[in-house]
């Protein structure tokens, strides 16, 4: 997707679906699930002999790309192929995966899936133990880490990477750029997986090799690269960071509007975000760089505001997208041809942008839609439930918003049904969606996930706080023997006193959480909290927490 001609040059559903001898089967020999899967040092050594475009041409592609977009945004176990079609569906005119590790994404193999009409990346099976590549081969599981619909997310997907190091950053560009429109590097996730690794927001206190990676992409690929950041401790120091990014070379930074360390339940600082865009947009360099927004804008009335406040050329919606996906919907273009973004929303504006707006769509039929797509990619049902739940409560929403976010579902659903569902089958009836979409997936994901899938519990939206003390039970215990076995100054103990200490700490945020919470909300909304993967990882499997997409058996062949 480097050039608009990609979306041409590789249809995965032009031929005929796949026959008897093509099935989706194991090769002992290459250990690849597919039969037609693209040799990864092919690729690089056809990436070097691709004519790079000059700077100025990368620069308009991302102009196009990022300016007056709205954006779905990067989040770990959402960004995946249901959820950024069906925002694209509703309207988005920009989706990014979520984060992927540079490391999990150079141990795939790059397939063509005929029958999904889509581009798999899905992780060699040498990869994995022994044990779990006897379990995977005898149950036909496919781990798929990142999976593209090219004819819906041509010209309109950039790839988030996960990254600390400018080595490890390239190769994984360069084996995924043409079939992308852009690669952006995460400097934003305080979580622990990220922070530990050297990367997320590691990378905000060490503008040096943050520099290095942009660098190093920006010279050696053919298509934007670009940056996600938060607020630094002062402006000062935000405009200085990103001033170093642009002469880097980046094309577009994105700035959520939180410092690290800045609970989500606290409103994102909007005015410190104005105050920042407005004196980026002084320097010269930053005038031809696209500066987006992130943070709290749940209503369409906020997006227009905050962009005309501070002259920024783009939102990005990560919480309220989930919200209501819907929000992507836009309303018809004034009869007079004026850009209502440049004015305060009118009083009869209110209707069509706040949060009651005409142009959303029941919370209902949003989920059906959701379901639909996970249906249609065949999507891992754990992995589908936990976005389900995620769209239906309130949990790291800001407190003060929460009023307003209800929850009404026509079917009566609740977390609880929700959570009692075993399969993409279940998860259809249970929302009216067709059964005989239900069908087709009914067989397919009633099997142990493989090692490095984002590890998912019912009860981290169940229940909570006691979900919560297992976990620091089991890292407590943790502690204590590995004190007791560690003969080399204590480093591993030290990582997981952190750990716990962390945990405990956002165990005491939860909790203060709750009781704000409890008063005048539904039995839809649940506590917040942190993803369960995200001081829980093994150190074998820390690069693939923040990237499995799904993991799916074999599509049956009829």
């Amino acid at each position: 997707m480097s050039t608009a001609n990609n979306c041409e040059k590789e249809d995965p559903s032009s031929s005929s679906p796949m026959d008897e001898g093509n099935k989706i089967q194991y090769d002992d020999k290459k250990e690849t699930p597919y039969t037609h899967a693209v040799n990864k040092d092919d690729e690089e050594e056809n990436a070097k002999n691709i004519t790079k475009p000059d700077a100025s041409s990368i620069q308009e592609r991302a102009n196009a790309l990022f300016l007056n977009a709205e954006i779905l945004a990067p989040m770990v176990r959402a960004s995946t192929t249901p959820l950024r079609t069906l925002a694209l569906q509703y309207g988005a005119d920009l989706v990014f995966t979520e984060e992927i590790i540079d490391r999990s994404i150079t141990t795939c193999n790059r397939i063509v899936n005929k029958e999904l009409g889509t581009v798999d990346y899905v992780r060699k099976l040498e990869t994995f133990s022994p044990k779990v590549r006897k379990r995977m081969k005898s149950k036909d599981e496919i781990p798929v880490i990142l999976r593209i619909d090219p004819k819906i997310e041509c010209n309109k997907l950039i790839y988030q990477m996960g990254t600390g190091e400018a080595d490890l950053a390239l190769p994984a560009a360069l084996m995924v750029q043409e079939d992308v429109d852009g690669i952006d590097i995460n400097m934003g996730c305080p979580k622990k997986f990220s922070v530990s690794g050297g990367m997320g927001s590691a990378l905000l206190s060490d503008v040096n090799r943050a520099c290095k990676i942009i660098r190093t992409l920006r010279e050696n690929l053919t298509i934007p690269v670009s940056a996600k950041i938060r607020l630094l401790k002062t402006n000062d120091d935000t405009i200085e960071f990103v001033l170093a990014l642009v002469r880097a070379g980046a094309n577009a930074i994105t700035i959520h509007a939180r410092e690290v360390g800045d609970e989500s339940q606290k409103p994102a600082k909007w005015d410190r975000l104005v105050e920042l865009v407005q004196a980026l947009k002084k320097y010269d360099e930053i005038k031809k760089i696209p500066i987006i927004l992130n943070g709290d804008l749940y209503t369409r009335k906020d997006m227009i505001q905050m962009k005309r406040k501070c002259g920024a050329d783009g939102v990005m919606l990560a919480r309220p997208a989930l919200y209501n996906t819907s929000l992507f919907c836009k309303p018809s273009p004034p009869k007079n041809n004026t850009s209502s973004e440049n004015e305060d929303c009118t009083k009869e504006d209110e209707e069509q942008y706040s949060y009651k707006s005409k142009l959303l769509k029941s919370k209902t039929s949003v989920v059906q839609d959701y379901i639909n797509h996970a249906v249609r990619y065949q999507t891992n049902s754990k992995n589908v439930k936990y976005v389900v739940c995620e769209m239906m409560n309130n949990r790291r929403a800001p407190t003060k918003l929460t009023p307003f976010l209800t929850h009404n579902f026509q079917g009566g659903q609740t977390i609880d049904k929700v959570c009692k569902t075993r399969s993409l089958a279940d998860l259809c009836h249970l929302w009216g969606v067709k059964e005989e979409d239900a069908m087709q997936v009914a067989s397919s994901d009633k099997v142990e996930q493989p090692a490095g899938e984002h590890r998912y519990d019912d009860r981290y939206f169940l229940e909570y706080n006691g979900f919560q003390k297992e976990r620091i039970q089991h890292l407590t215990t943790t502690e204590e023997e590995k004190k007791e076995n560690n003969d080399n100054g204590g480093e591993e103990s030290n990582h997981s006193s952190s750990q716990l200490s962390s945990l405990k700490e956002s165990a005491i945020s939860e909790n203060t959480n709750i009781l704000k919470q409890k008063e005048g909300t539904s039995d839809s909304i649940v506590p917040s909290g942190k993803r369960k993967n995200d001081d829980e990882s093994d150190g074998q499997n820390q690069s693939l927490v923040a990237a499995a997409e799904d993991v799916t058996k074999r599509p049956k062949i009829q």
